[in-house]
């Protein structure tokens, strides 16, 4: 491990709570909280301990995740259990699971989103990471937090999607609309963030933009043509990709389009998703980006200087998404990890290279030059036409702290 040169230090806090790996989705389920822990292994066996402060966050509570999400849906995460479920199944339980079965349906918790022991303290965790880490950035206690436990970007106000029941993202971005006039969210999952994007669809307080494989693949949204709606017009950008995509096309494309966010939208904070099943060789995507390349999307954004709120998304070849969270971890910090990895209670996943790398493969770039020039030259023309070219005014800037909170709280509502 050795310091990134060049590099002015930034004060990184670094959340984690050793319960997270306690939860499964099921033994055939592909999400694997367990991967958290991986990559906390890694970051303490790097010695990375000594260059950030952690923390363990306060796990969020039913009324923290009700600024955004609907008092019922909090509700029924809160209570609803296995043990439930099944005397639903079995037609016992009495009132107490009357209705159950269409409950679930409306909040569509079955199949991808299963119910599991502790469901509801694993979203606390997950969610009360990101609001602390947000909570520190806006109170000026550090330049940059990461939270690898959050980061799931499908959830809905009133539903669970993709794996994802709370949505700790948006969650986080409301905290940081306390203090922070406009907060841009960049996401680099091989799945399309919709749910961050559907939150702030008509407000221009928050810009989103994705980087996702587009085309028969789950979502199914994130067109170039989505770009918000009402005073959020050209607020949502969405960079939809085909299939294979490297290093070098992607770096081709996120940079740009980053650099021209940054100089025509002005944000005060970002928020990075880093969904490590845009890696080359994931279980569930089909993306071929390394670990570099993955990297430099995080190494380019903090580069900006701008206060940085890094979480976790996607992933489910865990030795490759523990990898590269530690070594983003690294650049975060401003060092460059070792290629071989130390010695840690995982070791054996990393082999039989137990090196710090993800390489590309050697699949095709179905993204031509052509065709990423023309999601450039279309997300360059939105982006121009957002306020005639100069970043939103906000009356907020000079409203006390508790008026800017309460706006915050109603750009949701809005959107609805």
């Amino acid at each position: 491990m050795s310091p990134i040169a060049g590099e002015t230090k930034k004060r990184t806090c670094y959340f984690f709570d050793s319960d997270i790996g306690n939860y499964h989705y099921g033994p055939s389920h592909p999400m694997k909280p367990h991967r958290i822990r991986m990559t906390h292994s890694l970051v303490m066996n790097y010695g990375l301990y000594k260059k950030m402060e952690i923390f363990r966050a306060k796990p969020a509570t039913r009324k923290e995740m009700a600024q955004f999400h609907t008092d019922e849906y909090v509700d029924f995460l809160g209570r609803v259990t296995p043990d439930l479920v099944e005397a639903a199944a079995e037609g016992s339980g009495g009132p107490k699971v009357a209705g159950l079965a269409r409950e679930m349906s409306r909040f569509n918790v079955a199949d991808d989103c299963p119910v599991f022991d502790g469901l509801f303290e694993y979203c606390s965790i997950s969610a009360g990471g990101s609001m602390e880490g947000a909570a520190r950035l806006s109170r000026d206690k550090c330049d940059i937090a990461i939270n690898w436990a959050g980061g799931l970007h499908h959830a809905k106000k009133a539903e669970a999607s993709g794996f994802c029941y709370i949505n700790d993202i948006v969650l986080g971005i409301l905290e940081l609309l306390r203090y922070h006039p406009r907060v841009l969210y960049v996401d680099i999952d091989v799945h399309h963030g919709d749910g961050v994007e559907e939150a702030f669809y008509t407000t221009d307080r928050v810009m989103t933009c994705s980087f996702h494989k587009y085309g028969e693949f789950f979502p199914g949204t994130g067109d170039l043509k989505d770009i918000g709606y009402n005073k959020g017009r050209n607020y949502s950008v969405n960079v939809p990709l085909r299939d294979g995509i490297n290093d070098d096309n992607y770096r081709s494309v996120f940079e740009p389009v980053i650099s021209q966010i940054m100089e025509w939208y002005q944000p005060s904070a970002v928020v990075l998703q880093c969904g490590g099943d845009s890696l080359s060789g994931d279980r569930l995507g089909t993306l071929n980006l390394s670990m570099r390349g993955h990297a430099n999307c995080v190494q380019f954004i903090k580069s900006f200087g701008l206060p940085l709120l890094i979480l976790g998304g996607g992933g489910y070849t865990i030795r490759n998404v523990a990898r590269t969270w530690a070594f983003e971890t690294g650049l975060a910090a401003g060092m460059e990890l070792g290629t071989n990895i130390p010695m840690n209670e995982y070791y054996e996943y990393f082999g039989p290279t137990y090196r710090l790398d993800v390489p590309q493969s050697n699949t095709e770039d179905m993204n031509t030059p052509e065709y990423l020039d023309k999601i450039k030259a279309q997300v360059f023309e939105n982006l121009r036409q957002t306020a005639g070219g100069a970043a939103p005014s906000v009356q907020t800037q000079r409203e006390s702290l508790k008026a800017r909170a309460s706006v915050a709280l109603l750009l949701i509502e809005q959107a609805y």
